[in-house]
């Protein structure tokens, strides 16, 4: 008889982690919800890096990528952003703890699905151009979804974020400079969220 694995149970608990902790929001955001914008947006753009700019990017591996790219934080908690990226000692250790927890993760697999998951978190060949232009344009997706959310909480008229949404729109231009399928999602995509259903 198999062993049980608490793996899948775990995951499935990214709806309990609250992001944006010490932010008011007028709706909360819990971590599932995050993690499947992000998938969805990281999607997008390896699909306009295909179509657009000559890229050969495994899109569906962008959308797996992205919808267990913070599956740490159901073991570390979401950290706020000023305080994971207030100095390089700050930022590099919280990357240790980040690595560790997914390796928690990991090794609550059966021992025979544990190489295919290892890959999503710790790519085999992250030297290879294609998974490396992925792996960006999953934390431009994740950026941009951080980014809609600020819309999103300016729109209902929460002030709150208005601190956030330059910092993280100001984090989006300079990735759309030197990514042209972000340009590119900035331009066509970005300006209707927000916008109410019948707009």
């Amino acid at each position: 008889m198999a062993q049980g694995s608490s793996f899948f149970a775990l995951v499935s608990r990214m709806r309990y982690i609250e992001r944006w902790a010490l932010m008011r929001s007028s709706r909360p955001e819990n971590l599932s919800e995050h993690s499947l914008d992000v998938a969805i947006i990281a999607h997008a753009l390896c699909t306009l890096a295909n179509v657009r700019h000559g890229w050969r990017l495994d899109a569906e591996r962008a959308a797996l990528v992205a919808l267990f790219h913070d599956a740490s934080e159901i073991i570390t908690g979401d950290m706020p952003t000023p305080v994971k990226y207030a100095n390089g000692t700050l930022r590099d250790a919280y990357k240790d703890v980040e690595a560790q927890a997914e390796r928690t993760l990991l090794d609550e697999l059966p021992a025979d699905l544990r190489p295919t998951y290892e890959d999503i978190f710790f790519p085999a060949d992250d030297a290879d151009p294609n998974e490396e232009h992925l792996r960006l344009l999953v934390k431009a997706a994740d950026k941009l979804s951080a980014l809609i959310k600020c819309v999103d909480e300016a729109q209902a008229g929460n002030a709150e974020f208005r601190t956030a949404e330059a910092a993280t729109r100001t984090k989006v231009d300079e990735m759309a400079a030197t990514l042209p399928e972000v340009a590119d999602f900035v331009r066509e995509f970005l300006p209707d969220y927000g916008s109410t259903l019948d707009q």
